[in-house]
């Protein structure tokens, strides 16, 4: 953020999560129409979908990422991105990174606005789970947080799928004005 430039205050909690060992069950399977598929995306195309997915629950920080760094992030071979399609329209997206091996981190996980409510949320965690647990190995676990400002269910779809809480942290965060998110009334500080 630069020197004087308007921001909105608000407090978050960030709850960080720790799946030790996927849940015994089979692979996940999508329904008719919906697909799950690795990309590779360029700077504008990774940009449009953290900013479709993350606007609602105030993702900020990709969006301060100059477009070298980003691009050097989205060449890593220790990261995964995989979009969700639903009958050939793009519904959301995971991203995980192996950085931290033999952890792997959930990075970024969401749906669009309008495929929210339709049941695909908790298929496409299952999914990335499966990602992480039957293709790595010797994998430790996997770690993904959330917060305050993210989606209600997201804590709970964590903890359902498996996670277990590790620990809890209060944050404040400046939000600049210029990258136009809705702040919600109850986050802020």
């Amino acid at each position: 953020m630069a020197p004087g430039e308007q921001a909105d205050r608000i407090a978050v909690i960030v709850t960080f999560l720790r799946l030790n060992a996927r849940k015994p069950a089979p692979p996940t399977i999508f329904p008719p129409g919906v697909s799950l598929a690795t990309e590779q995306l360029d700077v504008a195309a990774y940009r449009q979908i953290y900013n479709e997915v993350g606007a609602p629950w105030v993702w900020w920080l990709r969006r301060l990422m100059p477009d070298d760094q980003l691009a050097r992030h989205l060449a890593s071979p220790s990261l995964c991105i995989k979009i969700l399609w639903v009958n050939g329209e793009i519904a959301g997206f995971f991203e995980t990174d192996a950085t931290p091996w033999p952890d792997v981190n959930l990075n970024y996980f969401g749906l669009l606005p309008g495929f929210i409510g339709q049941g695909l949320g908790g298929l496409l965690l299952a999914a990335a789970i499966d990602s992480v647990f039957i293709q790595a190995s010797p994998l430790r676990g996997m770690t993904v947080n959330t917060c305050t400002a993210d989606h209600p269910r997201a804590l709970p779809n964590y903890l359902a799928a498996g996670f277990v809480e590790t620990r809890r942290v209060r944050e404040i965060w400046d939000i600049p004005r210029r990258l136009g998110l809705v702040v919600p009334e109850h986050l802020r500080v």
